[in-house]
């Protein structure tokens, strides 16, 4: 169906590929993954317009009509005056009339050959979609995303969460044939990612799916594309099995690595024995096997083995702590309520220690970024913060934190840097390096603009850090080392969070928000809600088992304990197929 051939393409700032190549056949469900700025967006664009732009290669897209697409920014228009319903149809409503006004025209038509041919392609179309039987197929969608009970609704009373799964439904609906979706699972409740994973499963098409989700990534796909370093990798197989392979073919490549490098560290010290004996003599047949010795060093060194495709450098992502506040509560909240429209949250009352890494966690259009905001505003008597606090943010928006039509060096010259050696040094922990320092905000992706928002963030000291949703849009190794950092902070956080894995693995507890109030939750009676209510408990267990096994593997390997190494991966792989 597609086939990319030695696809190369850059943007002024940096290079994206360098003369990559694949293939995806018909029915794949294939996950596009990779780290922040690696191009994974500028590559469906590519797919969608192959036409249109310009770049080195080929890439050929069979006749596959429509191409669908559902962009990681969608947002709720609520000017839309239509019901869930008839946004979901309207296709199928217009190829209706079309097929109809075509019936009208054979009727006194003088040129019926004309008019049979654009009634022939739209029947085709209509056939294409199942157009007999959109009604039925829609009501099934909507069932599948346990959302039927949205189908007469008003779109304007809807949440962005919910519109996002409708917005999958109708693109899945009338292209069939290929589907595009860049991060669809950003910022969705338990119960949507849900929703989107049984209709991704459900769906009979292709899809091209970029996600950083490892829920989804785990359950979902059956093709992995990899992108890292300009390069692209092409696996045939579920994420598990690919991560075991990566892992599997780091311990191989280390292990020749560490043998490279002891032959290395062998030459050298005959190298420094000849050179210290020839600066002793003076001699032509000494130095010619100075010389020579030096050579082989040099041709050792330059085939060495490298360091594997895996080994991908994660983000160093660090809070700056403040100080201790040394009053009994950092944050109180008494009778807070929030309201629009309609009544948000009423009647909330909860109490922060200085040290507490909260989650408030809850369904999506409940009013958690809302309280987030205000508590970060402090304009409410109901919320009493202490006079100690000092307060650090991240907010779902990068581009209404500062002005995004600066460059990045310009923005982190407001940080307090003492020189811009030193800011461009900060930057590099977060992957910024290069010509991408003159780069403006704007000018970013999705994960890179959050990357550089906690990059900005870390350099003000506070002990109340504010996070909403950040890791909506961070690749899998920017999630893990941001999961570290909040795990390391030694002051309070309270993060707004639809992300399971980074609430159980850094959080003390959880407030959730339902009928309009919030409860404390501890951690294990939220994970038994997950479990019953959401995910497989099973399944869980054995991926947290899969994880510890995983970095007791990483630790053999950076202690060159490459025989026990392998013996692990043999109980790494009976997880996997466990989990099968």
């Amino acid at each position: 169906m597609i086939k990319v051939q030695k696809l190369s393409f850059s943007y002024p700032q940096k290079d994206l590929y360098n003369k990559v190549s694949f293939t995806m056949e018909d029915n794949i469900h294939c996950a596009l993954i990779g780290s922040n700025g690696t191009g994974k967006s500028t590559l469906l664009d590519l797919l969608m317009n192959h036409k249109e732009r310009l770049y080195d290669g080929k890439i050929t897209v069979d006749s596959i009509g429509r191409i669908g697409y559902v962009s990681q920014f969608s947002q709720l228009d609520l000017h839309e005056d239509m019901t869930v319903f008839e946004y979901i149809s309207a296709e199928f409503v217009k190829l209706e009339q079309r097929l109809q006004d075509c019936y009208k025209e054979m009727e006194t038509a003088q040129d019926l050959e004309t008019v049979m041919e654009v009634y022939q392609n739209t029947v085709d179309e209509w056939n294409a979609v199942d157009g007999e039987n959109y009604t039925i197929n829609i009501r099934k969608h909507l069932s599948l995303a346990k959302l039927e009970k949205l189908e007469g609704q008003k779109l304007p009373d809807i949440s962005n969460g919910e519109f996002k799964l409708i917005q999958v439904i109708k693109e899945m609906m009338v292209s069939p044939g290929f589907l595009i979706m860049d991060e669809p699972d950003v910022f969705l409740d338990f119960e949507r990612l849900n929703g989107l994973k049984d209709l991704i499963n459900a769906h009979k098409g292709t899809l091209l799916v970029i996600t950083h989700n490892r829920y989804l990534l785990n359950h979902c796909f059956n093709k992995i594309l990899h992108m890292e370093n300009r390069e692209i990798q092409e696996f045939d197989g579920t994420y598990i099995e690919y991560n075991y392979e990566l892992l599997a073919a780091k311990i191989e490549q280390e292990e020749a690595a560490a043998a490279d490098q002891a032959e290395i560290e062998r030459q050298q010290q005959v190298l420094d024995k000849a050179r210290f004996k020839a600066s002793m003599i003076d001699s032509a047949t000494l130095g010619r096997t100075v010389h020579a010795r030096q050579t082989l060093v040099d041709r050792l060194e330059a085939r060495k083995t490298k360091l594997p495709y895996v080994d991908i450098r994660q983000p160093e992502i660090h809070f700056a702590f403040a100080g201790e506040v040394e009053d009994e509560t950092v944050l109180e909240l008494s009778g807070y309520s929030a309201a629009f429209d309609e009544q948000l949250l009423a009647d909330v009352n909860f109490i922060m220690q200085p040290s507490d890494h909260v989650a408030i966690v809850g369904r999506n259009g409940t009013g958690k970024t809302t309280l987030l905001r205000e508590i970060l505003e402090n304009s409410k008597d109901s919320i009493k913060i202490s006079k100690e606090a000092k307060i650090g943010a991240f907010m779902q928006s990068t581009d209404s934190c500062y002005d995004s039509s600066r460059r990045l060096l310009e923005v982190m010259e407001d940080a307090g840097f003492a020189s811009k050696a030193e800011a461009e040094d900060h930057l590099k922990k977060y992957g910024f390096e290069g010509d991408t320092l003159q780069q403006r905000v704007r000018e970013l992706s999705g994960g890179e603009k959050d990357l550089f928002q906690l990059a900005v963030l870390s350099c003000k000291k506070s002990n109340l850090l504010l996070l909403d949703e950040p890791t909506g849009h961070l690749d899998v190794y920017a999630q893990v080392a941001l999961e570290q950092a909040v795990t390391e902070f030694k002051g309070a956080v309270l993060m707004v969070s639809h992300d399971f894995y980074t609430v159980v693995n850094c959080m003390d507890y959880v407030l959730y928000v339902e009928d309009s109030t919030v409860r404390r939750m501890s951690m294990r009676k939220f994970r038994q809600m997950i479990y019953a209510d959401h995910y497989d408990k099973e399944y869980l267990v054995l991926e947290q088992e899969k994880k510890e096994t995983e970095f007791r593997i990483l630790q053999m390997l950076r202690n060159h304990e490459f025989e026990e190494a392998k013996i692990l991966m043999e109980s790494l792989a009976e997880l996997i197929r466990r989990m099968k």
